[in-house]
């Protein structure tokens, strides 16, 4: 028998990655995406063939420590389980972030601090920290590649430190990086992908539809699976619970 307080619950899965198309901001706004038909039935072809040519850093993609470091790791180097997060994994952070802040530090350290204080037992569990910082609304728009929010390098030792087992940080920003301070940006890399105990880099993410109060159960991160490659595109697949 139910109880009157008793609420159901449903079980959906949804996207956190991006579809890539020629509309697919960069960084920089330095690359395009570009889809190519070799072959064409509208043509006379027998079949359609496409040609993509692109940056492997498009779209929701992870940093490989191989992109800044000559013997970093690439996607070789990790099993398929390390790529599956169940919920006790999992840790969703929201900010609220001013629109002419560059660097994010503090803001997001105290946050963790909260969490710490009040979680002690449970941080170890942590292995994928995802921030949203709300810039993911601003993606149609120039803002977003031209004036993005970045994190300070500061941050990957304090995870190493505190949360030493998050494996993946990953955010709606098109980058850590903020293209109008790179030189912190190149260093933020580096203090994440440090081929010792990298913490690896999740950028883009499609955070539109979920928020602090989003109850993850899975996530799935699908790199694309080239080679010695810096950087791969990602599909990413939340199963979420939601109240009916």
């Amino acid at each position: 028998m139910s109880s009157k307080n008793s609420s159901l619950s449903i079980i959906n899965y949804q996207f956190l990655s991006y579809m890539i198309d020629k509309n697919t901001p960069t960084y920089g706004n330095k690359n395009v995406f570009n889809i190519e038909k070799k072959s064409s039935i509208s043509n006379g072809d027998v079949a359609n063939d496409s040609f993509l040519s692109t940056t492997a850093h498009i779209g929701t993609h992870i940093d490989m420590p191989y992109h800044f470091y000559k013997n970093g790791q690439t996607v070789e180097d990790f099993n398929a389980d390390f790529w599956i997060f169940r919920q006790k994994d999992i840790l969703f952070i929201e900010l609220k972030i001013d629109n002419g802040k560059l660097i994010i530090r503090d803001e997001l350290i105290n946050e963790l601090e909260k969490i710490r204080s009040n979680s002690l037992f449970s941080i170890v569990n942590y292995q994928l920290l995802i921030v949203k910082t709300g810039i993911c609304y601003q993606r149609n728009k120039r803002e977003f590649w031209e004036s993005n929010f970045g994190f300070h390098p500061d941050i990957a030792e304090y995870l190493r430190k505190n949360f030493p087992n998050i494996r993946i940080f990953g955010c709606d920003s098109i980058s850590i990086s903020s293209w109008k301070n790179r030189k912190i940006g190149r260093e933020a890399h580096k203090a994440f992908l440090e081929p010792d105990k990298p913490i690896l880099l999740l950028e883009d993410m499609n955070l539109y539809a979920v928020n602090k109060d989003t109850k993850f159960k899975e996530i799935i991160i699908s790199p694309l699976r080239i080679s010695n490659c810096d950087g791969l595109p990602c599909n990413i697949i939340a199963k979420v619970e939601k109240e009916k």
